[in-house]
């Protein structure tokens, strides 16, 4: 972990430094959460369908969006939940809620991105 100091050093190797972490980020999330693991297979699959759906341009967009955005989102629901744990090992009401609000707010996201997808999606099959 970086010091908090202002004399951070700034170029190439940092940058590499930075990739590095966000890839065992990635890794351990993949790794040891079953939902990043779903999203992993739920893209893939959502490529394989836009693929061939021969979907449009801004389609491709949104659902670039709605994958990468609901990544983003249940890795930081990790995190918060990584975080919560470590400052408890005790059952706490706050700790409960923190867990449970960031787990609302990717459970948000899913249904709003399952929304988008079937706006896409059964225009292409429901002629």
């Amino acid at each position: 972990m970086e010091s908090s100091d202002n004399k951070k050093k700034y170029g190439i190797k940092r940058i590499g430094n930075s990739i590095k972490n966000s890839c065992n980020g990635l890794l351990q999330a993949y790794k040891n959460e079953q939902s990043m693991l779903l999203h992993f297979i739920a893209s893939v699959l959502l490529v394989f369908l836009s693929i061939y759906c021969k979907i449009s341009r801004m389609e491709w967009l949104a659902v670039i969006g709605i994958i990468g955005l609901t990544g983003t989102i249940e890795l930081l629901n990790t995190a918060i939940e990584r975080v919560v744990d470590l400052a408890t090992s005790e059952f706490h009401p706050l700790a409960k809620a923190a867990k449970d609000i960031s787990s609302a707010a990717e459970f948000v996201l899913v249904i709003a991105s399952t929304i988008i997808a079937l706006l896409i999606f059964i225009p292409k099959w429901i002629p």
